[in-house]
């Protein structure tokens, strides 16, 4: 089940800069592990099967896979240990429920 905000999403906010930020790693997390195991299966795939199996794969697949896991451990440092989320500049009318606020009707003065 997703998270759910309890308030309007406004990326000025600093925790909800900070949710975003670590569900876009694990997305990136998942990417990385979903094609780096397709290009692993079909590189290493014809070795296994014997003569059945064509001979095929993308021969750069381990040069692939280190840069990749390395531009994935540069993103990891940012968003664990360089980003900076104590920036209060959030306005407090945000805050809430989730909703934007209703308009509070004004008193008028009444004429005599």
């Amino acid at each position: 089940m997703p998270p759910r905000w309890p308030r309007q999403p406004d990326r000025n906010d600093p925790a909800y800069r900070k949710l975003d930020d670590r569900m876009t790693f694990a997305t990136h997390v998942a990417l990385f592990a979903a094609v780096n195991s397709g290009l692993w299966f079909f590189r290493l795939a014809p070795q296994k099967l014997g003569g059945l199996a064509t001979p095929g794969g993308l021969p750069g697949t381990p040069w692939i896979t280190v840069a990749w896991a390395l531009f994935l451990l540069a993103h990891a440092v940012y968003v664990f240990a360089i980003a900076q989320y104590s920036d209060l500049t959030a306005p407090a009318a945000t805050a809430g429920s989730g909703f934007a606020p209703k308009d509070q009707p004004t008193a008028k003065p009444k004429k005599s």
